[in-house]
């Protein structure tokens, strides 16, 4: 099997990221963004996707936490397109229904190369911890559009923000595993164009 595994950096003015990511991991996060919640949410993404995670990430954060979490997201995305590679053997697709007490959340991604988002969802407060909820939306649209990703964000049932926001990262974790993985019957890409 291919190593999978790609380092990505991106600075600007507003914020200084670089990070290394590994598809194929065991569930491992390093990485401090200024953002403790946010720090929360990336480490159930790795934890419940199985990728390991290392991040440097300095931010604006004297403004707010708006470049630090979409400028993540477009980091993100960009190293699990290059991990990717020409997507050979990979599902392409993947999609989970996640509970979490009385919440439950539907993500379905499209590895397929054309960039889409879809958020269907509303908090009700402005900030969980110390992060702006309008960044949860901000972040994945960031991180999809940067892969090449179609996907897709439902909250069937509300609940607690905490809950709705867990949810949805955890949610996105076990569906883009499924896409990531191998599948032994697919000894191309899965497309009928033959490339991705």
């Amino acid at each position: 099997m291919i190593e999978r595994i790609v380092k990505e950096r991106r600075s600007t003015k507003e914020t200084d990221i670089s990070l290394e990511l590994c598809l194929d991991g065991s569930g491992k996060y390093d990485g401090e963004t200024g953002i403790s919640f946010f720090d929360h949410m990336l480490f159930s993404f790795v934890r419940h996707g199985l990728f390991d995670l290392t991040m440097k990430v300095k931010g604006d954060l004297t403004v707010d936490d708006h470049h630090t979490i979409e400028d993540t997201g477009i980091v993100l995305g960009s190293a699990i397109k290059h991990a990717l590679g020409d997507k050979q053997g990979i599902r392409r697709y993947g999609s989970s229904i996640l509970p979490m007490d009385k919440c439950l959340v539907l993500t379905a991604i499209d590895l397929g190369g054309r960039p889409y988002f879809v958020f269907d969802g509303t908090f009700t407060t402005e900030k969980v911890g110390d992060m702006n909820t309008e960044m949860v939306q901000e972040f994945f649209y960031a991180l999809s559009y940067s892969c090449g990703m179609n996907l897709q964000m439902k909250i069937l049932q509300p609940s607690n923000n905490h809950h709705m926001t867990e949810a949805l990262f955890k949610s996105f974790a076990k569906s883009l595993d499924e896409a990531t993985a191998f599948d032994p019957r697919i000894t191309d890409v899965l497309s009928t164009k033959g490339s991705l």
